[in-house]
């Protein structure tokens, strides 16, 4: 079972649309869902209304939830555990995005963003994976081995790069923390046997194909290491995949 947020945005759809026949999903969306059959929405033949489609066998089950509100992470957690007994992978997709192109200095934009980004895209992650520990996985160490349950954290290649003139400046600063984030909750888990890792992709789909991102994730969810910060920059080499601290979970 997944729990992904961030469901509503364009790598949330295509990982729903790539792997809801293979993960009981928990859709977690402020506003927009995905465009795919959930609880509330169905796919209809115009012509056969009537008929079932293949496409409805597999459904997320979307919530709705305002993360950044006092709460809504452990009521998610809680509605995830309560629908499905147990999360196998949690996907922290969800990040506050919002670039200043003309820099720190000129105006006081990026300075009034810079509590949200932290908030959203290192206080969130965190959370969930704290709670999902704390009221699911910490005294389940042989169980969580057995069903390879880890959290994939969504970073950017900015995290570990500058590109300069795009005003990325203090959102490169959060996926650089949440790299780090990633090692440390990496070595915390590992004592009850969740891995922790993290996709740092290039700019999609401007430079690499969103599919792609999706495929990541489920790539690094059947995978067996922990610590890992996956980058994939498809400026550079051609979706070349770089992989950088790898641990190998005992």
């Amino acid at each position: 079972m997944c729990l992904l947020t961030g469901a509503g945005g364009t790598l949330g759809t295509a990982f729903c649309r790539a792997y809801a026949a293979e993960y009981d999903i928990v859709a977690v969306c402020r506003r927009r869902t995905p465009d795919v059959p959930s609880q509330h929405e169905s796919y209809v033949d115009p012509l056969a209304p009537h008929s079932e489609l293949p496409d409805n066998d597999s459904r997320v089950f979307t919530v709705y939830s305002d993360l950044e509100q006092s709460g809504q992470v452990e009521r998610v957690v809680d509605m995830a555990l309560a629908r499905f007994d147990r999360v196998d992978l949690l996907v922290n997709n969800a990040a506050y995005t919002h670039l200043r192109p003309h820099g720190f200095i000129d105006g006081d934009g990026a300075l009034r963003d810079l509590d949200r980004y932290f908030a959203v895209n290192v206080g969130i992650p965190l959370r969930l994976a704290v709670r999902l520990g704390q009221r699911f996985w910490m005294h389940r160490d042989q169980d969580n081995r057995a069903h390879n349950r880890n959290v994939v954290n969504v970073s950017s290649l900015s995290g570990a790069r500058v590109f300069p003139g795009q005003g990325q400046g203090v959102y490169a600063a959060s996926k650089a923390a949440l790299n780090h984030l990633t090692r440390h909750l990496a070595a915390e888990f590992a004592v009850f046997g969740v891995r922790v890792n993290a996709l740092a992709p290039n700019s999609f789909p401007h430079i690499i194909s969103t599919d792609s991102v999706a495929h990541a994730i489920a790539r690094l969810d059947r995978d067996d290491v922990t610590g890992r910060i996956l980058a994939i920059n498809g400026q550079d080499a051609g979706n070349e995949e770089q992989r950088t601290s790898p641990q190998r979970q005992e």
